[in-house]
């Protein structure tokens, strides 16, 4: 793997040599096989030889002597690379910690790191004074990983809240502290998203109270806003506003090719953002000419025909914009590390296309192309269960709330102009 990228024989052999040599090496290929380019290399590999070597100057023996050493020598590297600025810049103590704490990471299963190179993983809400509420959910609620995720993210956002006011023990909760947090987040959440975050504080207050850690029983002081069925319209966007959003992606790149199919994607199935971020090579039968959509919210797989469009996206995708991995997933993220996508970058990804594309609507994001691919079929005068079906509604309601997008009409009504509506 050295070969690859020094070219001089001398090289490669100085760095195996180093009793740190095949840790670098592994290394190396960890950052191959993540995507990243040639340069994080050339840049990274010196570095991991000088911290070999002031390890081993300063008395380590093996390798789980390492981390010790680790915040001497990344000092070190800063006095010496930081001293002409009158102020550290953090990427000065970042260029040797990531590549020092990635390295160490891929050789010590145990190790635990600072800066970027360190595990990624967010730690659970509340995880010192509750530590047995992702086993209540997981274990005796049943919960899905999905569920679980929800949840957490309401409740990071609740401690948090409970960090900016000073109370750092949940016993001294009262129901004014969670009826003010709720009020706090409503100005900036949706009434639907209010209700899931209410949903949220009753499961945590009812755990607390259950394992004895507050003495009240909170839950009930806790009122989500009244939703009425049918009483929000989808935000969706036109036909044409798609085409317009189409048009600004530049499929020159591997990143337009990317989000090109994505785009297609969302708007031609109705896909949700989780849908696709799942998709797998797997699900493309290019023989049949099928996309199978597995594990809806409905409980059940669909099977779609491939359309001729998407399937041309998807394809130029495969050729000039996907990393060459072994990893089954279609979407990975652009950026080193390559990573498969997630549901919220895809989201991310549709409305800077249509901020691009200056199409102006509420809360954009992929859920703004899954509308408008139900309204479209909405006003091609498919049935709702055909509709439903199509798109993986878990509800009949869920889709006859187009029944009320009858904008135009409405418009007509205001104006006076009803007459040319019978």
């Amino acid at each position: 793997m050295l070969e690859r990228y020094f070219l001089k024989p001398d090289t490669v052999d100085r760095l195996r040599a180093s009793w740190i040599g095949d840790p670098i090496e592994r290394y190396v290929q960890w950052l191959a096989e993540h995507g990243y380019a040639a340069r994080n290399v050339y840049r990274r590999v010196p570095i991991l030889r000088q911290f070999g070597d002031f390890s081993q100057q300063y008395g380590a023996k093996n390798f789980a002597d390492l981390p010790t050493f680790v915040e001497p020598f990344i000092s070190q590297w800063v006095g010496d690379h930081g001293s002409r600025y009158k102020k550290i810049p953090r990427w000065v103590e970042h260029a040797a910690r990531t590549p020092v704490e990635q390295m160490l990471a891929l050789i010590l299963p145990d190790f635990k790191g600072k800066g970027k190179g360190r595990s990624r993983r967010v730690k659970d809400p509340f995880h010192k004074q509750a530590p047995g509420l992702i086993l209540f959910l997981r274990e005796e609620r049943g919960l899905r990983e999905s569920s679980i995720l929800h949840h957490f993210y309401y409740l990071r956002l609740f401690e948090t809240y409970l960090e900016q006011i000073g109370l750092t023990c949940l016993a001294d909760l009262t129901p004014t502290i969670p009826s003010a947090f709720i009020i706090k987040e409503g100005h900036r959440l949706s009434k639907s998203s209010v209700t899931g975050l209410c949903s949220s504080l009753r499961v945590f207050l009812r755990y607390l109270r259950r394992e004895g850690l507050i003495e009240q029983d909170l839950d009930g002081a806790i009122e989500a806003p009244r939703k009425y069925q049918f009483s929000d319209l989808p935000r969706s966007i036109s036909w044409a506003d798609v085409r317009r959003m189409l048009e600004v992606v530049d499929r020159r790149t591997a990143l337009g090719k990317r989000d090109y199919a994505i785009l297609l994607l969302l708007v031609t199935y109705g896909l949700r953002g989780c849908e696709v971020a799942g998709l797998k090579l797997d699900d493309i039968d290019w023989e049949r000419e099928r996309l199978l959509v597995s594990e809806r919210k409905a409980g059940h797989n669909t099977a779609y025909p491939l359309s001729g469009v998407v399937g041309e996206a998807i394809v130029d995708y495969l050729k000039g914009g996907r990393p060459d991995t072994l990893e089954r997933h279609l979407f990975f993220n652009i950026m080193a590390p390559r990573a498969p996508m997630r549901a919220n970058a895809i989201s991310q990804r549709v409305t800077h296309y249509l901020h691009k594309a200056g199409i102006k609507i509420e809360r954009p994001g992929s859920h703004t192309l899954r509308h408008t691919c139900v309204q479209r079929l909405v006003d091609a005068e498919f049935s709702f269960k055909t509709i439903g079906d199509y798109v993986g509604h878990s509800s009949p309601s869920s889709t006859q709330i187009y029944a009320k997008v009858a904008v135009e009409d409405l418009r007509k009504v205001a104006q006076g102009h009803w007459e040319e509506l019978l």
